[in-house]
């Protein structure tokens, strides 16, 4: 059992302040084996705080990071290959046959984004495809000039629990000011 969390899309402090203090106290150090953050994190010190929560922080630059980081990761984590990306690149933003292109051709079992600042999880033949949301539920451009106009994102996060062939989802979201859980589950193609 591999415990990974999924985050992505804070925009602090441009957006957002801080992660929500509700979110805070359930990322305890030594409880996470690997974080992976989408990007758009803006911030190197919040960052370094992404750092203090598990033993491996992946990141990939989302388009407002004031640091340096790769476009794309494909990692081997407890028998998955997950391909990481932020999500700007994938046009239109979100768009699940695009998404479905850009992780066969990252030949990943398990495709993390970002970008769209809401929660997804889809499952398009034998792979699926998350979206954490936004942590911190920053507002979303894209949503902003919508037509009509979108709420704003509830604020999320993901952690996949990797054991075996097996990939169970748990997407906490703060609504209302009470964390949500959801469970997905998910099994990998023979």
């Amino acid at each position: 059992m591999v415990l990974v969390l999924c985050i992505g899309d804070l925009h602090i402090p441009h957006r957002a302040p801080d992660l929500p203090a509700k979110f805070k106290e359930l990322l305890k150090p030594g409880k996470i084996h690997s974080t992976i953050c989408v990007g758009n994190v803006c911030s190197k010190v919040f960052l370094d705080y992404l750092r203090t929560i598990s033993g491996e922080l992946h990141v990939v630059a989302g388009d407002f990071d004031e640091f340096a980081a790769p476009e794309q990761l494909v990692l081997d984590i407890a028998g998955f290959r997950v391909g990481v990306c932020h999500g700007h690149q994938i046009v239109p933003w979100g768009d699940a046959e695009a998404t479905s292109l850009l992780q066969r051709q990252m030949g990943a079992d398990i495709l993390v984004t970002g970008n769209t600042h809401k929660f997804e999880a889809r499952k398009a033949g034998s792979c699926l495809a998350l979206n954490p949301g936004s942590a911190t539920g920053a507002f979303s451009v894209a949503a902003a000039g919508s037509s009509p106009p979108q709420p704003p994102p509830t604020p999320s996060f993901v952690l996949m629990d990797l054991d075996g062939q097996k990939v169970t989802v748990y997407v906490y979201q703060l609504v209302d000011g009470e964390v949500r859980v959801e469970k997905i589950d998910y099994n990998k193609a023979a």
